[in-house]
Formats: C-alpha cells, sequence, structure tokens
C-alpha cells in the first residue's frame, strides 16, 4: 500500500448490470488487500442476487433500504455496517423516494472474478 489521499472523481461512477451505480475510490492498484467502492441505488431498485468469493461490508451513508443476507432481511440506514461473509448471497432494496448509498468494502480486494450472479 502506498500513502496518500483518494478524492472520488464523480465522473468515473459507472452503472452495473447488478442494478446501481459504482464508484471505486481504492482497491486492486493500491491496496490488494482491501477495496473500497461507493455503491448507489436509485429509488425503486433492487440489485441482483449475488455472491462474492470475498468478504464484503457495507457502511450505509445516505438513505434507507432493505437487506437481505443470506436469505434475512434487516432494513438499514445511515451508520448501519452490514456483514457479508464469502460465499453468502446478498442484494439489498431502495424503497426510499431519495438514492440508497453506502460504502463497500471488500477484503481481499474485490475483482470481477470475485463476483457470481444468482439471478
Amino acid at each position: 500500500m502506498r500513502t496518500g489521499v483518494r478524492r472520488p472523481d464523480e465522473a468515473r461512477e459507472f452503472p452495473t448490470e447488478e442494478r446501481c451505480h459504482i464508484l471505486e475510490l481504492s482497491g486492486r492498484t493500491d491496496d490488494p488487500r482491501l477495496s473500497i467502492a461507493r455503491a448507489r441505488v436509485e429509488p425503486g431498485v433492487t440489485t441482483q442476487l449475488h455472491v462474492l468469493d470475498i468478504d464484503e461490508r457495507y457502511l450505509v451513508v445516505a438513505g434507507c433500504g432493505v437487506v437481505e443476507v443470506g436469505g434475512a432481511e434487516e432494513t438499514v440506514g445511515p451508520g448501519d455496517v452490514v456483514l457479508i461473509p464469502a460465499g453468502v448471497p446478498q442484494r439489498i432494496t431502495n424503497r426510499e423516494g431519495a438514492d440508497l448509498v453506502f460504502y463497500c468494502l471488500c477484503t481481499p480486494t474485490w475483482t470481477p472474478e470475485t463476483y457470481r450472479a444468482l439471478d
């Protein structure tokens, strides 16, 4: 890992097939042990049911939603941390009128090969 400050560049946010928008902040090239991305889910959207081959945590910073992890559902909002072990099915739904925004912290770092869609 290198020292430094990473600042988000909003122009780099991109939509995904998972039905959310991602802004990658740190990961593969600067810290292979941890990746950090901001996810944004629009109102009324449920992300694709999927599993990762790595551990993930969501840190919710704006909006409210319902997260499904391993078949259990829980309402989440700002300040909540969702723990998602590797191999456990997950998705999140934004049932509110504003964007649901959370940070995804993955260990080790996320790569496309760690993702598997289930629906």
